[in-house]
């Protein structure tokens, strides 16, 4: 097969504009040239061909091709007579997340799934990449690099490939079981090496040990430390793109999410780059890859993420407690757990999975497969006298049918879950996987086993607590951002996005909570405007809270069997 030739040139950065060429060869009356239509790692459609301009075709003889669009993503080539075409098209550059393609004068990330096109029937031939780049630049990728040049095996593994160009990276390198790990961070001085390493090597090597092997023969984590709030991770082949910030917190109060973040993108390696959904093996980068298994691959790995730094000893039982209680927490708050399964809301990704949505319509497939998993975890401990746990399952799915290069089903989960724990999960499926049964009660059983218990408080904000409303502050008073199912705000008629004038004629300023409690004991009625109205409401009383805390905690004076159970669930 004869290789396939893309040019990256970043001389536009100013503009930023990413300059790409490929030379593909041509074997048909007409070439189909299309480009991804989203990322893996981000279930949803990214159109990234929004981004594309200049677009040109020309023939070996220099000659500009015909050429029109079939669909928004996906371009038709007149391509009689001809040998070879070079496409050329500028790709603007311009948002910096562990997803995107970005470029400036000190900085070019690229993420091949966004930017580089391909010719249909030619996604298995290799492929070079020429990346032009000052002398001092260094590239960060796991790609093969012969100075500049990148290899790829086919175009599955390029845009599996992401890679940053800089002058300011730096980068340290640890290895487990005789696999190479290069950690890659650019936009941070100075950096703690040692600790960091350290701290990377347990971690992997705690995963590691639970699977046996590892699915690729080298790893780098690309890891960019930004001035501004951000939190961000991918996973991909051979590597992770992480973005943190501000910088200035990474090594202090970021670090534990540095970590964690790390720790998630690492089992990702395992979980849905090898461990994958029959209806993503392989990807169709054209459309939509429908799956009911998001609890698998996204809420499994966010819940072993965490427990493999507790494992690792850098959580300690109350840093990974602290952690849980925030999913349950999470997940609680949500009233769209009432209404929609963690297995619908996976299918639903590709319609709004990454925004709040309608309010109580979904769930987060990351918080409550967490969750999920959890219970699992333990229940699977319980019925084996804790001589396994999930680690086996996942283990199982590893060698059955990820090295095997076979997708999995629900069913071929449920069936290693049963396999493994000699106990039926049916009921377990039908209730909370596919169906919107209360966790609650199955939290505080597996909470219990390992002498935990789930605790839940009264907020002290009036509004959360006795209202059932979450606001912001805004120019106006206060705006309504959430409302809780059958609370007093939502008995009364209140709306998101109401704006919160006055109660009982006394303006809302900063003391919305403390005026509310000024007239604890009084008929409340509120002023709000909506939609260029003012309106009157009136707030009945309800005796029950609603937002809550809720927190896991030890228990005071657990048993022999919870003491064991929680010690070896935990190492």
């Amino acid at each position: 097969m004869k290789t396939i030739h893309y040019k990256l040139d970043g001389q536009q950065s100013s503009k930023k504009l990413l300059q790409i060429s490929v030379d593909f060869p041509v074997n048909a009356e007409t070439t189909l040239l299309p480009l991804p239509s989203w990322r893996p790692g981000r279930y949803e459609l990214g159109n990234f061909a929004k981004n594309v301009l200049n677009f040109s075709v020309f023939n070996e003889h220099k000659k500009k091709c015909s050429f029109h669009k079939t669909n928004k993503d996906t371009w038709l080539v007149e391509t009689p007579n001809t040998q070879t075409i070079t496409v050329q098209y500028s790709y603007y550059a311009n948002e910096l997340n562990a997803g995107s393609t970005f470029i400036d004068k000190e900085l070019r990330y690229v993420n091949p799934v966004n930017c580089l096109l391909y010719a249909d029937g030619l996604t298995e031939n290799p492929i070079t990449l020429l990346v032009e780049r000052p002398s001092n630049w260094q590239i960060a990728t796991s790609l093969t690099n012969e100075n500049g040049l990148l290899h790829a095996a086919n175009y599955d593994e390029l845009t599996d490939s992401p890679f940053i160009i800089s002058p300011n990276l730096q980068s340290e390198s640890y290895s487990v079981n005789n696999v190479p790990f290069t950690i890659w961070i650019v936009g941070h001085k100075p950096i703690d090496w040692e600790s960091i390493i350290d701290d990377f090597q347990k971690f992997t090597q705690h995963q590691f040990d639970a699977f046996g092997e590892f699915p690729f023969t080298r790893y780098d984590f690309l890891i960019f430390s930004l001035p501004n709030q951000a939190y961000h991770g991918v996973e991909h082949l051979k590597s992770t793109v992480i973005t943190l910030g501000p910088s200035h917190a990474l090594f202090n109060s970021l670090y534990s999410e540095l970590l964690g973040i790390s720790s998630h993108e690492l089992y990702h390696a395992w979980n849905i780059k090898s461990i994958r959904p029959k209806e993503m093996l392989p990807y169709d980068l054209t459309g939509e890859n429908y799956s009911r298994l998001g609890y698998i691959y996204e809420g499994v790995t966010t819940y072993m993420g965490d427990l493999f730094l507790l494992k690792s000893g850098f959580f300690t039982l109350n840093d990974y407690l602290h952690e849980l209680s925030n999913q349950v927490q999470k997940h609680l708050d949500n009233p769209g757990r009432f209404n929609y399964s963690v297995a619908e809301s996976s299918f639903d990704t590709w319609l709004d999975g990454y925004v709040p949505g309608v309010p109580g319509r979904k769930v987060s497939i990351y918080t409550e497969g967490c969750l999920l998993a959890f219970c699992l975890d333990v229940q699977i401990r319980k019925a084996t006298n804790n001589k396994v746990g999930l680690d086996e399952v996942m283990k199982r799915l590893y060698y059955d049918f990820a090295v095997k290069g076979i997708g999995i089903t629900e069913s071929d989960f449920q069936t290693i879950l049963e396999n493994t724990s000699g106990n039926s999960f049916q009921a377990f499926f039908d209730e909370y996987i596919n169906g919107t049964n209360p966790y609650e009660s199955i939290l505080i059983d597996c909470l219990d086993y390992l002498g935990l218990s789930l605790i839940q408080e009264p907020l002290r904000s009036y509004s959360k607590g006795k209202l059932g409303m979450r606001t912001t502050k805004s120019n106006n008073g206060f705006s309504i951002s959430e409302i809780y199912p059958g609370s007093p705000a939502d008995i009364a008629g209140l709306c998101l996005n109401d704006q919160l004038i006055a109660i009982n004629d006394h303006h809302i300023s900063n003391d919305l909570d403390e005026l509310l409690g000024y007239f604890e004991f009084d008929e409340k009625n509120v002023l709000i405007i909506r939609n260029q109205k003012m309106i009157q409401l009136t707030l009945p009383e309800v005796n029950r809270y609603f937002y809550q805390k809720h927190s896991v905690t030890i228990q005071k004076n657990p048993s022999v069997n919870q003491e064991k159970a929680l010690l070896q669930w935990s190492k």
